[in-house]
Order: structure tokens, then C-alpha cells, then sequence
């Protein structure tokens, strides 16, 4: 069979797939799930584009780390042909944890276990599958391999990750403000003392990739009516999941209901395996299809928020400098209670509130370093005087509350 094949991305052209180790990964029901999987949950409530998915992410970070390490190969770097292809199956591989909706379900449907957490359980479930050939992409992913650039190209403030979403992402919203100099970011990385750094030709190029995130997530990823819908979710998913706890038939396919009727650990998924496979069937499609026969319910809060999503009756949303009272939240739920003939104890399915922050440029430990022309690597921050870097190097932090357009705030 022929597994050189090319696939025709509509943001970078043809990629090839050039090992046929990776063509047998992208052929594997687990990885073939994130074609089900959209990008940015439903961001596409409000930039209609925005139908993207996990898959085309992962083939496009895929795509930008064999040019990285094409670039770095160029320059003298030592790269071996089995770090080449496990670096680029590390970063096809790095999203293959997300659940449905990508990362708005992190928090209701498995309480709090991260992705990247679930995707390295998958990596270790296909390692097994394919006679430990994935060992050195598993180190590449944990940062325990010897060379610890390869590991910043898959997860760091600069890697292939980041560099394809904002691109993709800008894209297909048709956010012209997260547009970015992928080319000229990727031929000026280099490596020195086993971390990557930018060439000094290049920092306006990071400038303007800082200044895009930023953008970015105001106006997409936090974009007030994304995050209506987003917590209006969650709450669908914490009403159906404590119905389900309490003994109610509640109707979700097999893979749902596994975490819709009981509440699961991290050390669950370790010590079992079926369960990490069961996760590995879980996608939109689960989702949508539940809430499609949830409104139907006897349940009017099911039934209702169920309804709400699916027309697109989102909460209004506001956003403020300061948190919310007790008193105000108090007023809040005697409303929405009297509003919506409930008691006053269910009224929390029906708001939401919370902290958003944007944060461009927190180094962390993990540092965007110039490399300048005399040799020397210092923070970007430090680089020149660019006082926007300075500025988005700050977090910004914004209170929400969210909650259905006829209750008054």
C-alpha cells in the first residue's frame, strides 16, 4: 500500500506524509475521532468559519515542525533521522487528549483532568499498538529526552502548536488581527546551549506574534458571546452528569454515558485501560446528539438549556473589573428562580460566573530568547526597548457573569 501520501491543507498548501509510522498513527480510529473534534468548540457560534478541527490542527503542527527541523538541520544542528520522526509524531500526537468541544468540557464532564494528561495516556496506548516505536516521541512529549529543544518545539512560548493555531485559527474566523510571519519565525529559530532561540532578524516577527495572541484571545478565544456559550455547556453537562449520579435514565451513547454516570480520576484512567479507550470514542458528535433528545426531556432544566444551545438563545454576558457581591449573586439566583419557577438551588444551572485572563507573554520559566548578532542570548523583553512586549507581559484579568437575557443584572 502506498502511504506516502499528500494532504491538501487549505492554510499551507500540500503536506506530505513522508513515514509510513505516521501514516499508520493518522489512520488509527483515535486519531481519526479529532476529525469530530472541532478547534474551537463553539467559537463558530460567532465567526461562522470556524468549522475547523483537531485534525487539521495536528496535521498542520506537524507540518511546521518538519519545517523547523529542516531549518534547524540546515543551520548544523544535529537532529537524527529517529529524533526527526519522533518529534514530528510528538507534536501530531500532543492533542490527541481532547475531548469533545475541546477544552470546555475539562471541567464538568471530567473535573479537571487536563488534556495534555490524557493525551500522553493515548500516546502510551498506541505505543503498545505499534511494538514501543512511539518511545522516543512519549520522552520528546514529557521532556525527559536528552535534547530538551525538541521538547520547546512541541510545548514552550514558541512552539509548533501555538504557531499553527494562531495562524489557523486566524484563518478560518477571518481575524485578520491574528495574521503572523510564520515563515520568518520558523527560518530564524535556531538552537544554542540545547535551547531554542530566535535570531536577532527576527524579533519583530515575535513582536507581532505576542501582539497577535493577544488579539487573539479578546477576540476570539474570549470573546463574550464564545464564552456565554461555553458556560452555558458546561452547565448542560454539570445538569445531565448530577441527573445521571442520582439515578435518572438519562439518554447518552455508551462512551457519554461512562463519564456522565460516574466521576473519574486521573489514577482511573491509568489502572484502566478500557477507559482510556472508552475516552478515545468520545467526541462532538456524542454531545450533540444527547442534546438533540435532551431538550425532549421530562426535565425542564435539561430540557431548556438544551434548547437554548441548539437555537442559539444565548446568556447575555457581562464583563467587569471587579467580582461579583455575595448580595448581588444572592438577588441573581432569587430571579432566575422566580423567573424560571425553580427552587432556588437549581438557579445555579442557568448563570455562571468566573475570572477570564489573557495573558500574551508570561515567561514562566519558559522564555522567548534573542539571540543577538554578538552572540548573546538574552529575554525578548530585554532584547530592545519594545514596550508593547513590556506592556502584554502583564496579566489581564476580567470578571464574567453570564446569564439568560430576560433576568436583569
Amino acid at each position: 500500500m502506498n502511504k506516502r501520501k499528500i494532504f491538501n491543507d487549505p492554510v499551507y498548501g500540500f503536506i506530505n506524509i513522508k513515514s509510513d509510522l505516521i501514516f499508520d498513527i493518522i489512520e488509527q480510529p483515535v486519531f481519526q475521532r479529532l476529525r469530530r473534534i472541532k478547534q474551537l468548540g463553539l467559537t463558530d457560534l460567532v465567526y461562522p468559519g470556524a468549522l475547523h478541527t483537531r485534525f487539521h490542527h495536528a496535521i498542520g503542527a506537524m507540518h511546521l515542525m518538519t519545517r523547523a527541523l529542516d531549518n534547524l538541520r540546515s543551520k548544523g544542528i544535529d537532529i537524527s533521522d529517529d529524533e526527526y520522526e519522533a518529534a514530528q509524531i510528538a507534536i501530531l500526537l500532543h492533542d490527541i487528549g481532547h475531548g469533545p468541544f475541546s477544552h470546555a468540557l475539562e471541567f464538568s464532564l471530567l473535573q479537571g483532568i487536563k488534556h495534555e494528561s490524557l493525551s500522553y495516556l493515548l500516546m502510551k496506548h498506541l505505543n503498545s499498538k505499534f511494538n514501543n516505536k512511539l518511545e522516543l516521541s512519549l520522552k520528546i512529549f514529557q521532556n525527559t529526552y536528552k535534547k530538551c529543544f525538541l521538547h520547546q518545539l512541541v510545548s514552550s512560548q514558541l512552539d509548533m502548536d501555538r504557531l499553527d493555531y494562531l495562524k489557523r485559527d486566524s484563518f478560518f474566523t477571518g481575524v485578520s488581527e491574528g495574521a503572523i510571519g510564520l515563515d520568518r519565525i520558523i527560518s530564524m529559530l535556531n538552537v544554542v546551549d540545547d535551547q531554542i532561540v530566535v535570531e536577532e532578524k527576527g524579533l519583530y516577527s515575535i513582536e507581532n506574534f505576542l501582539n497577535a495572541r493577544r488579539l487573539m484571545y479578546w477576540q476570539v478565544y474570549l470573546h463574550k458571546a464564545s464564552v456565554s456559550a461555553e458556560k452555558m455547556l458546561v452547565n448542560l453537562i454539570i445538569r445531565a452528569k448530577d441527573l445521571a449520579l442520582s439515578g435518572h435514565d438519562v439518554f447518552a451513547s455508551e462512551a457519554l454515558k461512562t463519564f456522565l454516570t460516574g466521576q473519574k480520576t486521573l489514577e482511573d484512567f491509568q489502572q484502566d485501560n478500557d477507559l482510556i479507550s472508552t475516552y478515545g470514542m468520545l467526541d462532538d458528535y456524542d454531545i450533540w446528539g444527547a442534546i438533540k433528545i435532551w431538550q425532549h426531556s421530562s426535565d425542564k432544566i435539561l430540557s431548556s438549556l438544551s434548547t437554548q444551545l441548539l437555537n442559539r438563545e444565548l446568556y447575555k454576558i457581562k464583563l467587569t473589573n471587579d467580582p461579583l457581591s455575595k448580595d448581588e449573586l444572592k438577588t441573581l439566583r432569587n430571579k432566575i428562580a422566580e423567573s424560571y419557577n425553580i427552587v432556588r438551588a437549581d438557579a445555579r444551572y442557568f448563570f455562571a460566573y468566573g475570572e477570564v485572563t489573557n495573558k500574551a507573554y508570561i515567561a514562566e520559566g519558559q522564555s522567548i530568547n534573542i539571540l543577538t548578532k554578538k552572540g548573546k542570548v538574552i529575554d525578548i523583553a530585554e532584547a530592545v526597548d519594545l514596550p508593547n512586549i513590556k506592556a502584554i507581559s502583564k496579566i489581564v484579568k476580567k470578571y464574567y457573569l453570564c446569564c439568560p437575557k430576560n433576568v436583569s443584572l
